[in-house]
């Protein structure tokens, strides 16, 4: 039997667009969406619609790892990074914001957001169908679908007021596209002194780049301009089976060794609003606005 459009993604259908053609506006038609060319994409029974297609299709977090982080983000530790992503983004309601979630995981961030604007709707794109399970389903107006971030976004030019990103990968070319112009840009990323103790009770496991904080700078420059930071930093005591959740819910839990990893840890992140920039930077070599960022640079697995 197909399953309908579920009641949270039919609002975003005029601000979706094809990711084939890359025609504005999706319809449901029989268990999927399709676009006026024909080109049609399914809605999983979860709830998520999987708009991204080939070889990255399935990519992102597998099953352990997201069972790891519902269970280790239903403790309550890491509330206070959640709080301080919602205080960011909610510092400027509108009666209906539109809020886009990039590299969404699980939902549990977003949900903190639509905790507090009754009147907005919420989309979050992450390359995990596992992820985008739970994601379809962390709050009754939370919406999914597969994506991979470091494309063009299947979504219109202005669809969002505020796009959040924690401990997630980041495009700023095309955070800057769907933002509307007065939206904001919310960034949550780790301090060298994250989970500082937990790394030295498992040498090389949950790195943080030392240099994040300049390169962040360096590739939001030209989009965004910040206008207000948050740092969050408190102590956590972790018994074994929550330790063993916070590493199991990164790729680094492919190298765990288990043993004497409880204790007291360091929980420390920024938390950054940022406005966008009227107007987005030309090529020096064409002259032409970029719409996308020109290559995908490497990075270190994300700290969540």
């Amino acid at each position: 039997m197909p399953v309908s459009c579920p009641p949270a993604l039919a609002p975003f259908l005029d601000l979706l667009r094809c990711p084939t053609c890359r025609a504005p506006g999706l319809h449901p038609a029989r268990g999927a969406l399709r676009c006026a060319a024909g080109h049609s994409f399914d809605i999983a029974r979860h709830g998520h619609v999987g708009l991204l297609t080939g070889a990255r299709a399935t990519s992102g977090d597998d099953a352990p790892m997201v069972r790891a982080r519902a269970r280790f983000l239903a403790t309550g530790a890491y509330e206070p990074l959640r709080q301080a992503a919602a205080r960011l983004a909610t510092a400027r309601p509108a009666e209906r914001t539109t809020v886009l979630d990039a590299g969404c995981g699980t939902g549990y961030y977003l949900a903190g957001v639509l905790d507090r604007l009754p009147g907005a709707r919420r989309l979050g794109l992450d390359s995990s169908a596992r992820a985008l399970h739970a994601a379809a389903r962390a709050h009754d107006r939370a919406a999914a679908a597969s994506w991979d971030v470091f494309r063009p976004f299947p979504l219109t030019d202005g669809a969002a007021d505020v796009v959040l990103d924690v401990f997630a990968p980041r495009n700023p070319a095309e955070f800057h596209r769907v933002l509307r112009p007065h939206g904001r840009l919310i960034v949550v990323r780790p301090t060298p002194r994250h989970l500082a103790e937990l790394r030295g009770r498992l040498p090389g496991t949950l790195a943080v780049d030392p240099d994040k904080e300049r390169r962040l700078r360096r590739a939001l420059a030209p989009f965004f301009e910040a206008t207000a930071t948050e740092r969050v930093e408190y102590g956590l005591s972790l018994d074994a089976a929550a330790a063993l959740d916070l590493v199991a819910m990164t790729p680094s839990a492919r190298h765990l060794e288990p043993a004497g990893i409880a204790g007291r840890v360091t929980v420390s992140a920024l938390a950054t609003a940022y406005r966008r920039r009227p107007v987005m930077p030309a090529s020096p070599r064409t002259g032409s606005t970029r719409t996308s960022p020109p290559g995908r640079a490497p990075t270190p697995p994300p700290v969540r």
